[in-house]
């Protein structure tokens, strides 16, 4: 055998191991996109997610595969986002506890009792959801959509009529957010900073006695079960968003993220009346099983809103950025005044 023709079976054997080894062309040109989420797997807002990747799939003519890992698999709200990070992961389905892990602009939306109904929420959102867009994009993400999850109550093993009795408590907050557990002690709260996926565990043992979440969410992990009382104070709305990294955004063909970004957008519009739906029949399907809804009086109420305003001197300036806050008060009595009857 010459020296040719052993190169030669060398050259198409390399090749051909080359050709084994290598993805085939489709592959190789299918942009996959890896989002995690604490959403469970079956609800509203997991089911949204998926037809998201449906539409995706369908824009790109299945050149962008979008691989979502459900219930907190692969961490909390603030674990997603230091993976998005580090590039282990693309994008996140978020509530505002994870969102604030990128930027803490989102808390003005979530001012404790500055909004009295969606409407007033919407009507502010709509007019600052562009500014906080920019922000997060300053800090390298694209958001997708806006979400909601729900106004979050107090839930507690026993009755609370008052800011007072919650103080009471133990109360839960989400790890990760130092200045919102400095305010909260500032205010007289014990709170107990935990992981979400902790929050069983720590109800069962005796670590927590009380905590504020949107009934569907205590409706689905059941932790009602273990705190039998709500406070059927709207202390906040829960907003949340789908966000995807920068890079992972550029990687998509131009030509498909305008109308991508639109699918996204009206799946995050289509989810919400969904969701605020289920608030109230979380609640009625709860007393059936057993959830007590604190019976308050006026002044009880009034104790509420009193405190939280007597808190807006605090959360101005720490919790919220002054010019933030502002601008979200002003959008909201401007909504106000031009809801009045005439």
């Amino acid at each position: 055998m010459t020296v040719m023709t052993r190169l030669g079976i060398c050259l198409i054997f390399t090749l051909t191991l080359l050709g084994a080894l290598s993805p085939p062309l489709d592959a190789q040109r299918t942009v996959r996109i890896r989002m995690g989420t604490v959403v469970p797997e079956g609800s509203p807002w997991h089911e949204a997610l998926l037809h998201i990747r449906q539409e995706w799939r369908r824009i790109s003519g299945g050149a962008v595969d979008l691989r979502i890992y459900a219930g907190g698999v692969l961490g909390d709200g603030a674990e997603c986002v230091r993976q998005v990070r580090s590039g282990a992961l693309d994008a996140c389905a978020l509530s505002s506890i994870g969102l604030e892990q990128i930027d803490n602009s989102i808390n003005c939306l979530q001012i404790p009792m500055m909004f009295a109904s969606y409407e007033e929420l919407d009507y502010v959102r709509d007019r600052m959801a562009g500014r906080l867009e920019r922000t997060m994009e300053e800090k390298g993400f694209q958001v997708l959509n806006w979400s909601d999850g729900g106004w979050v109550y107090f839930f507690s093993k026993s009755p609370a009529r008052t800011p007072n009795d919650i103080r009471g408590m133990k109360l839960f907050i989400s790890a990760g957010d130092p200045e919102a557990e400095r305010i909260y002690k500032e205010l007289k709260f014990q709170v107990v900073p935990l992981s979400a996926t902790d929050m069983l565990t720590a109800l069962q043992t005796g670590m927590i006695e009380a905590f504020d979440v949107p009934p569907v969410f205590a409706m689905l992990n059941r932790s009602y079960t273990l705190a039998q009382n709500m406070t059927p104070v709207k202390w906040s709305p829960l907003v949340g968003g789908t966000v995807i990294s920068g890079r992972a955004w550029e990687r998509i063909p131009q030509e498909f993220r305008a109308e991508m970004l639109a699918a996204a957008r009206a799946a995050g519009d289509r989810l919400r009346p969904t969701i605020r739906g289920m608030g109230d029949d979380s609640v009625t399907a709860m007393q059936k099983r057993g959830l007590n809804v604190v019976d308050l009086d006026a002044d009880e109420v009034s104790q509420w809103q009193a405190e939280a305003e007597v808190a807006y001197e605090r959360l101005r300036g720490d919790y919220v950025a002054a010019d933030l806050f502002d601008e979200v008060q002003r959008l909201r009595d401007e909504f106000r005044r031009s809801s009045q009857t005439p």
